[in-house]
Formats: C-alpha cells, sequence, structure tokens
C-alpha cells in the first residue's frame, strides 16, 4: 500500500509492505553515497540489508536510547559525511525508531543546507507516527527535542516484519502514539483497540494511523494550527519524560500518562481501559513538585501561554490556551 503526502513543496508517498526491507534499492535512489543511520539497539541485519542495495554505504551506528539525540552525536554523523565526502547528490537513511529518524533527519536538514532523506522506521512507534511529517531534531539542555527543523523526508518505507523482533515493552510502547490520533480522529480504529488484539491487527493500526497523521501533516506542515492536536498528551508527556526519578519510562508510556488528565471523565475511563490491555501505564507515582517544573519548559509555551489539547469525547477535541498556571493546577489535581 502507498499512502501520499501532498505538500506543497515536498510532497512524498510511505510504502507499507511486508517486505519492503529488502526491496529499498527498487524504491529509493540509493545509487550513490548512502549515510545509513541507526542505533544499537535496532538487529544490524537491517542496516546491512539495506547497505547491499546501495551504491556507497557508510554505516553509522548510534548508542541506543534518547541520550543520542545530542549535538554531539549530530556533530559526528556530520563528520562521517565530511569524512567520506559526502556533496549535495548524496543522502542519508534512517533504520531504526524515533531516535534515529529525529537525528539523522536534522543531519540531512543540515548537512550543505540540506541532502536527501530517507525513513525506513522499524519500530511501532515510528511506523505509526513519528516517520510521517518531517520533524527532525536533537535534544538540547535538558529540553526534548528543543533544536530542530521541519525537514520533509523524500520517502518512507514502513515494512511491519520489522516489528517481529520487538519486545512487547516496545511493541506496547508505540501503540500509545496510534491510541493519540484515534482519540483524536478516528472512533473506529479507538474501537479497535478496545474490542480487538492489536498484535493481530498491526498492519490497520499502522495504515489508518498513517492516513491521519499524513492528512493532518498535509492540512498544517508547519504546526501552526490542526497540526497541534497531534501534541495531545506530549505537554505533560514530555514533562513526566525529562524527570530524573521516571528516566526508565520510554516516549509512548510517558504519552498515555500525559493524555489521560486532559480527558472528559468518560473518556478517560475507556482511555484507562485500553492503556491497561496495552500493558500502558495509567497511574504517575513521581515528584509531582519536579513534573510542574519540567512542563514549564516545554517548547510549545508561547509568551505566558500553552495550547493544550482536550478531549471532551472520542473524536473531538478542543485547543485551550492554558497559562503555566492553569496547566500546573491540572497536573496537580490529577496527580498529586
Amino acid at each position: 500500500m502507498i499512502v501520499p503526502v501532498n505538500l506543497p513543496l515536498g510532497s512524498y508517498d510511505i510504502t507499507i509492505e511486508r517486505g519492503v526491507l529488502k526491496k529499498a534499492g527498487k524504491v529509493l535512489n540509493l545509487n550513490r553515497r548512502v549515510l545509513i543511520v541507526t542505533d544499537s539497539g535496532v538487529p544490524a541485519e537491517y542496516a546491512k540489508t539495506v547497505a547491499k542495495q546501495c551504491k556507497d554505504p557508510v554505516i553509522a551506528t548510534v548508542p541506543m536510547g534518547e541520550e543520542s539525540k545530542s549535538l554531539a552525536i549530530f556533530e559526528e554523523l556530520c563528520s562521517a559525511m565530511l569524512e567520506h565526502n559526502f556533496d549535495r547528490a548524496d543522502c542519508v537513511v534512517a533504520v531504526g525508531g524515533g531516535v534515529c529518524g529525529d537525528l539523522a533527519g536534522f543531519a540531512a536538514a543540515s548537512y550543505m543546507r540540506g541532502i536527501d532523506f530517507y525513513n525506513i522506521p522499524t519500530t511501532v512507534l515510528s511506523q505509526v507516527d513519528s516517520s510521517v511529517g518531517g520533524k527532525t531534531a536533537v535534544n538540547f539542555g535538558g529540553i526534548k527535542n528543543i533544536i530542530g527543523a521541519f525537514y520533509q523526508p523524500k520517502a518512507v518505507l514502513i515494512d511491519p516484519d520489522t516489528l517481529e523482533t520487538l519486545s512487547e515493552r516496545h511493541f506496547s510502547n508505540g501503540l500509545a502514539e496510534a491510541v493519540k490520533m484515534s482519540l483524536c480522529f478516528d472512533k473506529e480504529l479507538f474501537e479497535l483497540f478496545e474490542k480487538a488484539d492489536a498484535r493481530e491487527n498491526i498492519e490497520t493500526i499502522i495504515e489508518r494511523s498513517v492516513k491521519t497523521k499524513a492528512a493532518v501533516v498535509e492540512q498544517d506542515e508547519k504546526e501552526s494550527g490542526l497540526r497541534k492536536v497531534l501534541n495531545f498528551g506530549h505537554t505533560i508527556g514530555h514533562a513526566i519524560e525529562s524527570t530524573e526519578e521516571l528516566g526508565g519510562l520510554y516516549h509512548g508510556e510517558c504519552v498515555a500518562l500525559g493524555m489521560l488528565p486532559m480527558c472528559a471523565p468518560e473518556v478517560r475511563e475507556r482511555l484507562r481501559f485500553v492503556l491497561k490491555k496495552l500493558a500502558l501505564p495509567t497511574e504517575y507515582s513521581g515528584d509531582v513538585e519536579k513534573l510542574v517544573s519540567a512542563a514549564s519548559h516545554d517548547k510549545k509555551f508561547c509568551g505566558e501561554k500553552v495550547t493544550v489539547i482536550t478531549l471532551p469525547k472520542v473524536e473531538s477535541f478542543c485547543m485551550e490556551s492554558h497559562t503555566s498556571d492553569e496547566l500546573f493546577e491540572r497536573i496537580k489535581e490529577f496527580y498529586a
């Protein structure tokens, strides 16, 4: 299946197909120098499979984890391209999860003011969400994704077969983003989460999530309006993610916790049922004061206010402008 993303200055196709990793050279232009960015947690065979289809591949394997989304690792990728004489005709390919995609995309956006970028996501989270839409970034100063750029890929290849090597926890972690999109835009998908087995329906989940994300990005590429809805659960989720004592939680687990306070009571109970079914957390046990402090650094604050997304019912959302005090009261009321 091909899902097109139609944008004024950079349309591209998302190919969803089992086994497409082995056919990457037929779908992508790899007849040039290619920097393949992967991480130590991704099976090495995935990057090697892509490398065999490239004219002149360079594999850069970064350490697994959010810590790799740093200026230091970004510099290493740029140095590798410089060392191997990459020019504007060459490209970068991410093979891995959201960390690889964000990091590789930002390197591609920056090197020589922009070279081609392809994304081959291999986790649930990156397949249903982060590989689509062109957000690239690194973390800095303890703030998640604070330095980055909107830079659309030339193509995205999604091979559901790569999910077979994921642990159950990583599989569930990624589903939180699909749940987010279903709550905001796709009532039928949310009902699937309620009634059916997610793993047995993973291709449907990927397809519907990607189509939703693509439709939103087509209407609002740079997050000036509708795309802000995709931040549902993220303002609080990112704050949870950045608190030291909860460093062991994955991104999707933090988003799951961040969605709950933003729902009306009836929606919250349905969401809590789904999260438990997917083995995602529903209770926060950290320091609320630290959480409040972390939330105050969210990059989405404009002046003294931040736009938050609330859900009065499934497939219906509201954009509300909160002052920091209003947001903090919501956090304290729910988590205290």
